[in-house]
């Protein structure tokens, strides 16, 4: 499943959840990213690492574009060479397929920052 090539569509406030099974299939897909429940919500979590701020910063300004686009929106930790991100569906306040999306198009942006 190419989930990077998918688009986010827009889950009501009654919109299911992703159940645990289906969460731990989808995760073989972003290896890199765990499920961690964090104030009571399931997220996607992943940390980045940068050889400067500069770097840090340009990488939170593509995940920020990327999220405008997509209408859907992390939560984003900037440190000197680190970036933390974390997805989840505010509507829902748990994990929706869209969090999964999202971390696939975060990955191959990571891909292009980091090399």
């Amino acid at each position: 499943m190419e989930l990077h090539r998918m688009s986010c569509d827009n889950p009501g406030t009654s919109s299911p959840p992703v159940s645990a099974d289906n969460a731990k299939d989808l995760l073989l897909f972003i290896p890199l990213w765990t499920r961690k429940s964090q104030e009571g919500k399931q997220k996607l979590v992943r940390e980045f690492r940068f050889e400067s701020f500069n770097d840090a910063f340009e990488f939170t300004s593509k995940i920020a574009r990327l999220a405008d686009e997509e209408d859907h929106h992390p939560l984003i930790i900037l440190e000197w060479g680190k970036v933390s991100i974390s997805w989840w569906t505010h509507k829902i306040n748990a994990l929706h397929l869209n969090d999964f999306i999202m971390a696939a198009k975060t990955d191959i942006i990571a891909e292009a920052n980091l090399k």
